[in-house]
């Protein structure tokens, strides 16, 4: 959760695809040690550093989409990148639970290492920077290097982002790195309600993802590798609304302004979110009261479809939507939306199993789904009503 943050203290300017490279790794070797852990403190130990070093594409990715991509593309590309981190979890216990099952569970770290690390070598050699003044910076340094002094005086050459005299410091590293995301958290409400409610999403998937063992061994008394197969329910949702909805995205956002008289806002992006508003709340019903109740178990996987098909809706139309409302500062704002949904994930399943216990499967996500329906859809409709007016009296947001 603050390993980017950590890193952009460190680094210089805005160093994406560098925080990728040197993070990536770090994640890779603890994930690979949590397979040799003897203890259970070990064990603890390894996953937290692991996961320190796999938060950083969480963070930095939708910002490295927004140098590539203008807004009329860029809801494609996030649609595309959203469903991973998504996806993953919804999919990995499917292969998990086999692993567990017919092997050990430390192959379930081995293997996982293994695929990480063939894909941080293809990024390593085919990802780019893509990051604006640290290309013109490199241009520059370029240019700088050709110059003769011998000839001439020489003309001082920087870039459009470099004031004149300007030197770095380490107290404008801490600003720009640890400072400025939770400094968007407590000034900016478009944050502060994007995070809130993706941290609550997030949440839920992972109280879900932690329930289903205890759902279908318990109720449905099923083996750990039959039962992982369940997770495909929500993989298919979370897939095939992806799909549906990286197609729509862009074509919402042109017809929307094609009516604003050629005016791109970023609230064109919050349409395809309104449908994740139902579908969360309406698969927590069937799947929690479907377990209470002991019916067939296609009905909870078609709520956990609904589940995955909703929270792929809202994520990528919000992601989407903070980084049109906030290009400039894009990587802070997904740096402090990403740190509290982790936060999220980590505490909800904590509490799950004391909730279920005491009030069951059906009033448990009863509850939660009314949550996610009477926080969320009217939170939408605020920013698609009063999102502009909202961002007019920022400082940071884009003012179009």
């Amino acid at each position: 959760m603050c390993q980017p943050l950590l890193l952009r203290y460190v680094l210089p300017l805005d160093h994406c695809v560098l925080i990728f490279t040197l993070s990536a790794p770090n994640s890779i070797v603890w994930n690979l040690a949590c397979g040799f852990a003897q203890t259970e403190a070990q064990l603890m130990v390894f996953r937290f550093l692991s996961g320190f070093g796999g938060s950083a594409p969480l963070a930095c990715g939708g910002a490295v989409l927004s140098d590539m991509w203008g807004p009329e593309e860029r809801g494609q590309a996030i649609a595309i990148y959203s469903l991973a981190p998504l996806l993953g979890p919804a999919i990995g216990p499917v292969a998990g639970g086999w692993i567990a099952e017919r092997s050990t569970w430390r192959w379930v770290f081995w293997s996982t290492s293994v695929v990480a690390g063939i894909i941080q070598v293809i990024g390593f050699l085919l990802l780019p920077e893509t990051f604006a003044p640290v290309l013109l910076q490199w241009k520059a340094k370029a240019i700088r290097k050709q110059l003769d002094a011998e000839k001439g005086p020489v003309k001082p050459v920087r870039t459009i982002f470099q004031k004149p005299g300007q030197q770095r410091n380490y107290k404008e590293f801490i600003a720009r790195a640890l400072l400025r995301p939770f400094i968007l958290f407590a000034t900016e409400p478009i944050i502060q309600l994007v995070a809130v409610y993706l941290a609550f999403i997030y949440g839920v998937i992972y109280l879900v993802i932690a329930t289903i063992p205890a759902i279908y061994t318990n109720v449905y008394h099923e083996e750990p590798g039959i039962m992982g197969l369940h997770y495909i329910a929500m993989g298919l949702g979370l897939f095939v609304a992806s799909q549906v909805n990286a197609r729509i995205l862009d074509r919402v956002y042109a017809v929307l302004k094609r009516r604003n008289n050629g005016q791109g806002e970023p609230e064109f992006r919050l349409p395809t979110v309104f449908p994740g508003m139902i579908f969360v709340p309406a698969g927590l019903l069937m799947s929690g009261w479907g377990a209470q109740e002991d019916v067939h178990w296609i009905v909870l996987d078609i709520g956990y479809a609904l589940i995955g098909a909703g929270m792929v809706l809202t994520f990528q139309g919000m992601q989407t939507y903070v980084i049109d409302a906030f290009t400039t500062y894009a990587a802070s704002a997904l740096a402090a939306v990403s740190f509290f949904r982790s936060l999220a994930g980590f505490g909800f399943p904590l509490f799950s199993p004391a909730m279920f216990a005491a009030l069951g499967y059906g009033k448990g996500n009863t509850i939660l789904a009314a949550f996610a329906f009477g926080v969320g859809l009217p939170a939408i409709w605020a920013f698609w009503r009063y999102g502009k007016k909202i961002r007019n009296m920022s400082r940071r947001a884009q003012k179009r």
